[in-house]
């Protein structure tokens, strides 16, 4: 174990090192180039601003709305005898918007239940192999400017789903 943590303090050095020389030996002005895609970046990180703002409005008013804990009460109750908890509903839904936003809901379902109870370990799994589907299909369709998104909803869906119901065997 102490090899893995000696050796993870040296994978981002050395892979920001193998790129930098990578970069010299084919004769590529590598800061040139670091300051092109840094530029670039900042115009994608304008460019997705807006649609960040909205998603953040969003998820804000979905929470001090209620309408939240009035969709965990509507769908908690199946939910519940299908094995996921009702409380994490709420959770679910915000993380398919915002991932930031979910996380201060789950350190709420971790004052609340505990970190070490069911609720906070199926919590805490579901983070972790649930994607905030909502932000990453905006922002990286609008960057990309695909108007056709075919699949990539139902699929996130599918998968979001097969997350969920992971973290409910994993969490047992």
């Amino acid at each position: 174990m102490r090899v893995l943590l000696v050796l993870s303090d040296f994978i981002v050095p050395l892979v920001i090192f193998s790129i930098v020389t990578y970069g010299l030996l084919q004769n590529v002005n590598v800061y040139n180039e670091f300051i092109h895609g840094a530029k670039n970046g900042f115009q994608t990180v304008i460019q997705i601003m807006p649609t960040l703002i909205g998603l953040m409005v969003a998820v804000g008013i979905l929470r001090a709305s209620g309408f939240l804990d009035f969709i965990a009460a509507l769908i908690g109750s199946f939910s519940g005898r299908l094995g996921f908890p009702g409380e994490l509903v709420p959770l679910t839904v915000v993380k398919m918007f915002s991932s930031s936003a979910a996380t201060g809901l789950l350190l709420d379902i971790f004052k609340q239940f505990g970190t070490d109870s069911y609720i906070g370990r199926v919590a805490s799994i579901s983070m972790a192999c649930t994607e905030t589907i909502f932000y990453t299909m905006s922002v990286y369709f609008m960057t990309a400017k695909v108007k056709k998104t075919r699949y990539t909803l139902p699929g996130a869906l599918i998968a979001t789903m097969a997350g969920l119901a992971a973290s409910v065997v994993l969490a047992r």
